[in-house]
């Protein structure tokens, strides 16, 4: 199954929204083995299964490389939950049992255990503000968690999402540099990957709280 957004339009959305680098400011994380995800902090574990199972069907991996659930989207957004997304921690706990018990109800298993396709009819149907058992409802649930996965996966590494680059890799973002030449600003012009990260290149002096520090 293709799943929610296409190569093509997560480039397009992504674009439009700035995500590579105009997110809020949120502690940076801890970093990891290259691979590895980190473990949920906030949510449980039925919570936590079915956030990633929202986020695999929401940008899929597929035949051209790995989507949401590899780039650490979900890990993005429970990480989220206790800092910059605090005040969507409610909806997050509430949405996720309202997800699982329309998936029982409509489909007859947990939505875990739905298949790809049975899985993307459950979202569509959020999508289109036709599930029951949301407050406020059934599409704000589903935007809300789109809008944070999209974060998750072309945010700047340093804040929990984007692991290994994947999500940079996918729309052949080339990486935050310091300065560019006239020929790399040219359009048809693709420099490569730098795979490093805002803090990396000290762009900012960050404390431990992850905000900007600035010393003159």
């Amino acid at each position: 199954m293709a799943g929610f957004l296409s190569r093509r339009e997560i480039l397009k959305r992504a674009a439009a929204a700035g995500m590579t680098t105009a997110l809020p400011v949120q502690t940076m994380a801890q970093a990891l083995p290259s691979g590895a995800r980190a473990a949920f902090e906030n949510l449980n574990t039925s919570e936590s299964e079915i956030l990633e199972a929202i986020v695999a069907r929401l940008i899929p991996s597929d035949e051209n490389g790995p989507g949401a659930l590899e780039a650490g989207a979900a890990n993005y957004i429970d990480k989220g939950l206790a800092d910059t997304l605090a005040s969507s921690q409610a909806a997050y706990r509430a949405g996720l049992v309202a997800l699982d018990a329309y998936a029982r109800e409509s489909a007859g298993e947990a939505f875990t255990a739905l298949g790809p396709g049975e899985q993307d009819s459950v979202l569509e149907y959020l999508e289109q503000n036709r599930a029951s058992g949301f407050e406020p409802d059934a599409a704000s649930f589903f935007n809300m968690v789109l809008l944070h996965t999209i974060e998750g996966t072309f945010c700047d590494p340093a804040y929990g999402g984007n692991l290994d680059f994947i999500g940079w890799e996918m729309i052949g973002y080339p990486g935050i540099r310091l300065g560019v030449t006239a020929e790399q600003q040219r359009m048809d012009s693709f420099p490569e990957m730098t795979r490093v990260s805002a803090y990396d290149l000290q762009m900012f002096d960050a404390d431990s709280t992850g905000e900007r520090t600035d010393d003159g």
